[in-house]
């Protein structure tokens, strides 16, 4: 595991030179926020970083519902019962095993590894616009129908889940970059993506922090650049 610290976010990246998976830990005054919760083997790693920082987990926020982002979940609400989960009001099905679609949704298959035997249930469920301690919940579906994005307040640091990648090369989800092409392949709908990749760019974080890959500092003509790629591609394929 791999520990990287920017202003309040810690970057905890599990096999980092092979499948990075990313976790975050987010020091608020009353405790540590997570965002995601990783692979099931990500659980020790999560626990004991967690205690290096001398504050408790306090709340999981999730993202998305994606086995890689909540593979560990049910480990941490054993050992931390009262630790509160959140997770969007439309991936709380995907979490229940669902790949439903709903009305008004584009009809498009669900991709991706939907977990179908977590047990945790939600304590809250996000929308738009919510605020959880410094951290603003920004709806950016496209990798799945309920993606969410977290915007620290404090500093500018973005965590934006799967809605980009950087191992591999910089890319919006649906973007395939051949050297990782994981998070495209398990994009949701493009088009819903790229649109999200767009409101996320122009927050001009100053910080950019993914699922997948290293923090990356000052993003926002990297975020434009994969935007403009992702058009093209995108229309390409049309």
């Amino acid at each position: 595991m791999k520990k990287t610290t920017v202003h309040q976010v810690t970057q905890l990246s599990f096999l980092p030179r092979l499948f990075p998976v990313n976790v975050y830990l987010v020091e608020e005054a009353d405790g540590l926020t997570l965002i995601d919760a990783g692979m099931p083997f990500s659980l020790k790693g999560i626990l004991n970083a967690a205690d290096s920082l001398g504050k408790p987990i306090t709340r999981i926020l999730l993202t998305h519902a994606h086995g890689d982002h909540v593979g560990a979940l049910d480990g941490l609400k054993e050992a931390l019962p009262n630790a509160e989960v959140l997770i969007s009001r439309r991936d709380q099905a995907l979490l229940a095993g669902s790949r439903a679609l709903e009305a008004g949704e584009p009809q498009t298959p669900i991709k991706g590894d939907v977990p179908q035997k977590i047990r945790t249930k939600p304590d809250r469920l996000l929308a738009d616009g919510d605020r959880t301690g410094s951290l603003l919940a920004i709806a950016s579906p496209g990798h799945t129908p309920g993606h969410m994005a977290f915007y620290d307040t404090r500093s500018g640091v973005l965590i934006a889940g799967d809605a980009f990648q950087i191992r591999g090369g910089m890319a919006v989800s649906g973007d395939t970059r051949p050297l990782f092409p994981f998070p495209a392949m398990a994009t949701w709908n493009k088009e819903a993506a790229l649109a999200s990749a767009r409101r996320l760019a122009g927050l001009k974080p100053s910080w950019l922090a993914v699922g997948h890959g290293r923090m990356l500092e000052q993003p926002a003509a990297a975020m434009n650049q994969a935007i403009l790629r992702a058009e093209a591609a995108f229309r390409e394929v049309k």
